[in-house]
């Protein structure tokens, strides 16, 4: 049996490099696209990620469950019949999907409140099939705990999209030229993501069998999963549709609010994520943790971990906070050449607590066998936010989504945090914690931006950046050790020790 910490490992550091070139990418497509088009490449692309939560959500999830059974078994032959099925219903439903897509060509237009996306989503179109071909191998991976090959290809699809991407993008061209080039970027990228991972499949010493009447127990299986991913997925499009469109009701032309849409999801909104990297890393090692505990039916363990990473979601994401909105405008300036994606950071940081929170409760339920309640959460947060985005903007204008954002993932956790207890019994004690960290941002902002002000008139952006960042990062530190929110000495105590044992054991060796 592999061990699960090497499993971990592996996995969080494929994720952050893979987040890391993303990240770099994103930069790289907002200086190159625009605000504009990119604007209209997010818009097209949320409702293209509907249709691709439908091919590549349940089916290889259950894929990689039936296959671990099967070669517990040792019955290679049922894996081939599973896989050459599961190959055949996941093309006959991406193809049903472009059919449909290119036949109600008219009505998706009448979706978009510019007629330029659906140009974006018809070059998006073929990713669906070559990605149905791509999520049924990358299943059979997965259930044969492969997850290198499963980290590889996901790296080598990042690497691929971003050299064609730069070979398709001219920056000369219109904003729709150099979106649907994005788009297209993406598709190629998908095809040979698609061609990678079939060629692992075999390498690794999977095969194919005439298919059996396994179509029926994938669907049943899967049907359920893909629901509710999928009705979870379409929020972002009706964000997109909605936002832009309620802009436009207060006076923004179609160019100027597609550009602020822009500038706060494809600019601002990536770096208010930049916490959820570590927070799920930690999601991911808790999932097998936790399950087996529950198998064991031990709540010491279980209540621990639910309070540790409770704590350490609330330190990491409420660090980060006061870094933003202190250097949020150079750090605007800095990454993309538009101030007011600093300015919109700077504003919408203390939406990351919420965030964090709701990502590492859902996380703990999920781990529980709670998914269906956790969604029913997600729904009544979701409700709020639609209400707000939908009345804020006459108040706050692009902020209204941050607004709605984050008070939507305020009502979900809440809702989380209140499941937790009642199905574990577990007494949290978050409350205090929270309160105390969200005190803590105040003093720490202030220094922050002082910091960043002053060191910005004697030296590049870049280092006034950094060092205000550090800065602020250590007072966080000091001032949750002096509150004792967060036992940092303790931390590094085990850690120490846990090193002189390691130098100990070298000596002896």
């Amino acid at each position: 049996m592999k061990s699960l910490v090497k499993t971990v490992v592996l996995i969080t550091g494929f994720s952050v490099l893979i987040r890391i070139f993303g990240f770099l990418f994103r930069i790289y497509l907002s200086r190159t696209l625009g605000a504009e088009a990119l604007g209209l490449y997010q818009v097209a692309f949320s409702v293209f990620m509907v249709l691709m939560t439908i091919i590549s959500s349940g089916l290889p999830f259950i894929i990689s469950r039936m296959c671990a059974s099967f070669r517990i078994n040792g019955d290679k032959k049922k894996q081939g019949k599973l896989i050459s099925s599961a190959l055949i219903l996941g093309l006959v439903e991406s193809i049903a999907i472009c059919g449909i897509v290119l036949l109600c060509r008219n009505l998706f237009k009448g979706l978009f409140t510019d007629e330029a996306c659906i140009w974006i989503l018809l070059a998006l179109l073929p990713a669906l099939v070559f990605s149905s071909v791509y999520s049924v191998f990358r299943g059979a991976l997965w259930g044969q705990d492969n997850y290198f090959a499963l980290c590889v290809s996901e790296f080598f699809e990042q690497i691929v999209r971003i050299l064609v991407c730069m070979l398709l993008l001219v920056p000369t061209a219109s904003n729709l030229t150099k979106a649907v080039g994005v788009a297209w970027s993406l598709t190629i990228a998908c095809a040979f993501s698609a061609l990678f991972v079939v060629l692992l499949y075999f390498i690794y010493g999977g095969s194919l069998s005439k298919p059996g009447k396994e179509y029926k127990e994938l669907v049943k299986r899967s049907t359920p999963i893909t629901g509710v991913r999928v009705a979870g997925s379409l929020a972002q499009p009706l964000i997109a549709l909605i936002v832009p469109l309620r802009l436009m009701s207060i006076g923004y032309t179609s160019s100027q609010a597609m550009t602020l849409y822009g500038v706060a999801v494809g600019m601002t909104m990536p770096l208010l994520f930049v916490p959820t990297t570590l927070i799920g890393s930690l999601s991911t090692a808790l999932v097998p943790d936790i399950s087996m505990a529950l198998v064991k039916e031990d709540k010491n363990h279980i209540e621990s971990r639910i309070r540790s990473s409770i704590v350490f979601t609330l330190f990491v994401s409420a660090m980060v906070v006061p870094l933003f909105v202190g250097s949020g405008e150079l750090i605007g300036e800095f990454l993309f050449d538009n101030p007011l994606s600093g300015t919109i950071l700077a504003s919408s940081a203390w939406i990351m607590i919420p965030m964090g929170l709701n990502s590492i409760t859902s996380s703990l339920l999920n781990s529980l066998g709670y998914e269906i309640k956790s969604c029913i959460n997600y729904f009544v947060g979701a409700s709020v936010m639609f209400l707000l985005i939908w009345l804020l903007p006459p108040i706050c204008g692009i902020n209204s989504l941050f607004w709605g954002m984050g008070i939507c993932m305020c009502v979900t956790s809440s809702l989380n945090f209140l499941m937790l207890k009642r199905k574990t019994g577990v007494k949290l004690k978050a409350f205090k914690p929270i309160c105390i960290l969200i005190l803590i941002t105040v003093p720490c902002s202030a220094i922050v931006s002082f910091i960043a002000t002053l060191c910005n008139l004697v030296m590049p952006s870049f280092f006034a950046i950094l060092m205000s960042c550090m800065v602020g990062a250590v007072f966080f530190v000091l001032l949750c050790m002096v509150f004792n929110v967060v036992d940092v000495k303790a931390y590094f105590n085990k850690f120490s020790g846990k090193f002189k044992i390691n130098k100990k054991l070298k000596k002896s060796i």
